[in-house]
C-alpha cells in the first residue's frame, strides 16, 4: 500500500489536516486564475507566471503570490 491509513483523529484535528492539505491546492488554483485574467507588461511574462503555477505547483503559486501578483494589472 502506498498510503498508510490515518490514525484516529478528533474532528478538530481532521479539519486542521484537511486545511493544511488543501491550502496549497487553493493557492495554486488562485494563482493560475489570477495570472490568466490579468494584463502583464509582455505576453511572455504572463505565460511565464501561468506556466510556473501550472508546472511547478506549490512553489510556482507561492512565487506568483509574492512577486507576480502586483505586476499584473486589471484589464480595461
Amino acid at each position: 500500500m502506498i498510503w498508510a491509513p490515518l490514525p484516529p483523529m478528533s474532528s478538530g484535528q481532521l479539519v486542521l489536516v484537511s486545511l493544511l492539505a488543501f491550502l496549497p491546492i487553493v493557492l495554486n488554483l488562485w494563482a493560475i486564475w489570477h495570472s490568466f485574467t490579468r494584463v502583464f507588461p509582455t505576453p511572455a511574462e504572463k505565460m511565464a507566471w501561468f506556466g510556473a503555477a501550472v508546472f511547478i505547483p506549490v512553489l510556482g503559486g507561492l512565487a506568483y503570490l509574492l512577486f507576480g501578483r502586483k505586476r499584473g494589472k486589471k484589464p480595461l
